[in-house]
């Protein structure tokens, strides 16, 4: 494998690995914007992975290739409504958001995996028929060099999760929306002055950041694993949350600390297949970890260095200081 087929292997699966990082990070970017902290991505992934493919094994006959699609719309539903939960609890009973959070987590995985053990009878779900296809980007695709490599055989997905992240940038910093958005996570006191309501900014962030994460689960049970089963997911949420502190609370930023875990999921699988001597030599298990080990020297490194919204993790009593 020459270098040039290796960057033509490498960079679609990068952007394919990232791209529900991407989304689910930047649904981390517009709850912890609000002031509400969501650990609970992990969980939101897993409940729009386990629809997703159940909505694909159980209509794929009447939908036919719309089917994974349709399931993203679905994931992303069903993931915000289960978000609710913690925006209840965080905004409007002012609990601890972080237990919370970790609530959602355990409820997510336990939900799934009991709901899969009542329908299917097993530990996992049946393999889907219809998984999100490949797409060439006409006239894109033709350019030397760059056209193989980022517009060939690429997953629709990889280029919606790009897209959804410009989006987000111009909603939360070019529009009215996003200014109250940021003023309530960083003084909730001066926004409820300035007659901006709270409560409902932030439940609308959380919701928000559930119904992405839903499609990010979804994106990824049904490009990479094609089932559901208690090891689909598998920390993906937890290297979302790492791409959003790692990209300093911002949707651009986000997206790149997203393409790097990317960049690491897809040289863990990969490395066996590149022909390069040094890489053949190292013991693949260091490649199925690297993509923790990242994310433990994204979060140790930048924890301290990047500052998260003054009121992030702070719930808001009307009328307090």
């Amino acid at each position: 494998m020459s270098f040039l087929e290796v960057l033509y292997f490498m960079v679609p699966t990068s952007i394919a690995y990232a791209a529900p990082l991407i989304l689910t990070a930047i649904g981390g970017v517009f709850s912890e914007r609000s002031g509400v902290v969501n650990i609970g991505l992990e969980g939101l992934m897993v409940m729009g992975a386990f629809i997703g493919i159940v909505f694909n094994l159980a209509y794929a006959d009447v939908f036919g290739g719309w089917t994974p699609w349709i399931a993203l719309l679905v994931a992303m539903l069903v993931s915000a409504i289960f978000s609710i939960m913690h925006a209840v609890a965080s905004v409007s009973f002012r609990a601890d958001q972080v237990v919370s959070g970790v609530a959602i987590n355990m409820l997510g995985i336990a939900i799934a995996l009991f709901s899969v053990k009542m329908i299917f009878g097993k530990g996992q779900t049946d393999f889907i028929q219809h998984k999100i296809p490949r797409v060439n980007i006409p006239i894109l695709q033709d350019i030397p060099f760059i056209g193989p490599m980022l517009f060939k055989s690429v997953y629709g997905t990889s280029v919606m999760a790009i897209l959804i992240a410009v989006i987000a940038w111009f909603v939360i910093y070019k529009t009215p929306f996003g200014l109250r958005l940021r003023s309530v996570g960083e003084h909730p006191m001066a926004a409820d002055t300035m007659g901006i309501n709270v409560a409902k900014i932030r439940y609308t962030a959380v919701i928000l950041s559930g119904g992405l994460a839903g499609i990010g689960g979804a994106i990824y049970s049904q490009t990479m694993t094609g089932d559901f089963g208690h090891a689909t997911i598998n920390g993906q949420g937890f290297m979302a949350l790492a791409a959003m502190i790692f990209g300093k609370w911002h949707p651009i930023g986000a997206m790149g600390a997203a393409l790097f875990f990317g960049f690491a999921q897809a040289l863990a699988i990969s490395a066996g297949s590149i022909d390069i001597d040094f890489i053949q030599k190292i013991p693949s298990v260091y490649f199925h970890i690297l993509p923790y080990v990242l994310t433990i020297l994204a979060l140790a490194g930048f924890i301290g260095k990047a500052n998260a919204p003054k009121a992030s993790g702070v719930p808001y009593i009307k009328g307090s200081r």
